[in-house]
């Protein structure tokens, strides 16, 4: 086992899930890369989550609300890219429980994501497109027959499919008069009710049967028409292998200026595409050849990590929350202050990444978070650090303090004055000793310290 086959599986699983601890990684590096991918790519072969033990131990408000249960499971999911291809879909499928107020809708659309994320891409827009969730936040149940909302059939081209400058005014309208009749039932009232589901409606008599023409196609159209023609576009292709490449690979420009600026690296680009053609526009297919890809692999460090992936990062480091408890609520409203306010994105456009997710407020919340979660050496995580330096044969330097902690972080690389400034500590602190229970506390002391100077730097914010 090498130093680099841990290092590039430590990339790998910040990017297809969460991060990963040191002993995950020496488990995973037992089985091998390919291995590795092509179990993150086939969730159902690992176990699913037992969500009871969330409602047994915990009231609604920590675990059944929407996003306490859902960083809990990124946390402690033994299948991590399904987690993380339900977090991808939120983002570019944008849906805000603001304007639902229906937990059963919200939570109902992030189940979804995890059922047909890694399917293909007709399966996924046909199941948006009958997501109660999708329907209410883009007005769908107010597009009737004789009287068209276009609201879905502007969204579903615009930001969900082919983007900006591959479709008329015309298509557009096509589309809403296609998606006529889609709808869902009402549900029964949450109060004095209880939480109930919603289901997905169609009504024959409110859709628009006559004859519509659709980006060329002409016919009597219904909405699973107009995703099939979509689906068969090379815009839909780029588009989504774009939006892959800034999620899973390198941070890009910002979506409005997509049909603008060309990709950061228009051959990688080309290359999913090719993929999505390939397999009929398979994601888990897509998502193979660039895991597999030399693009993904050298790209260490290119995307800033998000909210939730930077929350979800430092708790499984430090090791703790592996059990439902009481207060796990609090990290749902971490990612919030820090800009990610899950299952409730700003926009239909979602959130606007990389850079953006960094101004001077929320650099010092995610600063400040990191550093309190790593602050207690009894944390299993930080425990853990400690316990390897102290199986360090003989006394340990501050050259290899700053290595050992660094690589044990997350393989983290960090050069000139940051390597400088964490040198500094440890050539103050001195070589380090766990030979009596006085040298161990006093050096776990120190090596609490440098973690926390490691998860302040620059460097840490990127994934």
């Amino acid at each position: 086992m090498s130093d680099n086959d841990l290092a590039l599986l430590a990339h790998l699983m910040r990017r297809a899930g969460f991060g990963a601890r040191r002993d995950e990684l020496e488990a995973y590096a037992a089985k091998g890369y390919e291995a590795v991918v092509e179990e993150l790519l086939h969730p159902e072969t690992t176990p699913v989550m037992e969500e009871d033990i969330l409602h047994r131990y915990n009231g609604w408000d920590e675990y059944n609300g929407g996003p306490p249960s859902w960083l809990y499971r990124m946390v402690n999911t033994q299948r991590p890219l399904e987690e993380k291809i339900a977090l991808f879909w939120h983002h570019v499928f944008a849906t805000g429980s603001s304007k639902a107020e229906h937990p059963p809708a919200t939570m109902g659309q992030i189940s979804m994501f995890r059922r047909v994320g890694l399917s293909d891409m007709r399966t996924i827009l046909i199941e948006l497109s009958k997501d109660p969730a999708m329907i209410h936040w883009l007005d769908n149940s107010e597009n009737h027959k004789g009287e068209p909302n276009e609201n879905y059939g502007r969204e579903i081209l615009e930001l969900f499919s082919m983007g900006v400058g591959n479709y008329t005014e015309t298509d557009i309208k096509m589309a809403g008069r296609a998606f006529t009749g889609w709808t869902f039932e009402a549900p029964i009232p949450l109060y004095t009710n209880g939480l109930h589901p919603v289901a997905f409606e169609y009504r024959a008599e409110d859709h628009d049967d006559s004859v519509k023409t659709f980006l060329g196609e002409t016919g009597r159209l219904n909405g699973e028409d107009i995703v099939d023609i979509i689906v068969r576009q090379p815009a839909t292709a780029r588009f989504i292998a774009r939006h892959m490449y800034n999620f899973f690979v390198a941070d890009e420009s910002q979506v409005p200026a997509w049909g603008t600026e060309a990709p950061r690296d228009p051959d990688a680009i080309d290359t999913l595409v090719n993929a999505y053609f390939d397999s009929n526009g398979e994601v888990r297919s897509m998502l193979r050849v660039l895991f597999s890809s030399d693009f993904f692999k050298e790209a260490r460090f290119k995307k800033v990590k998000s909210p939730a992936e930077l929350v979800t990062g430092v708790i499984k480091l430090v090791g703790t929350e592996r059990f439902p408890t009481p207060g796990f609520g609090g990290y749902a409203g971490a990612t919030a202050v820090m800009g990610q306010q899950l299952m409730n994105p700003p926009t239909v456009e979602g959130w606007h990444t990389g850079a953006e997710w960094i101004n001077g407020g929320t650099l010092n919340e995610r600063v400040n978070f990191a550093v309190n979660e790593v602050a207690d050496s009894t944390k299993p995580g930080v425990r853990e650090i400690v316990d390897r330096l102290a199986a360090h044969s003989g006394p340990v330097s501050p050259e290899h303090l700053v290595d050992s902690c660094l690589d044990l972080v997350g393989s983290l690389i960090v050069e000139g004055d940051v390597r400088d400034g964490l040198m500094e500590y440890a050539n103050a602190a001195g070589e380090l000793r766990f030979d009596t229970e006085e040298e161990r506390r006093h050096s776990a002391l120190h090596v609490v310290r440098m973690i926390q100077l490691i998860v302040s730097t620059r460097e840490y914010q990127f994934a």
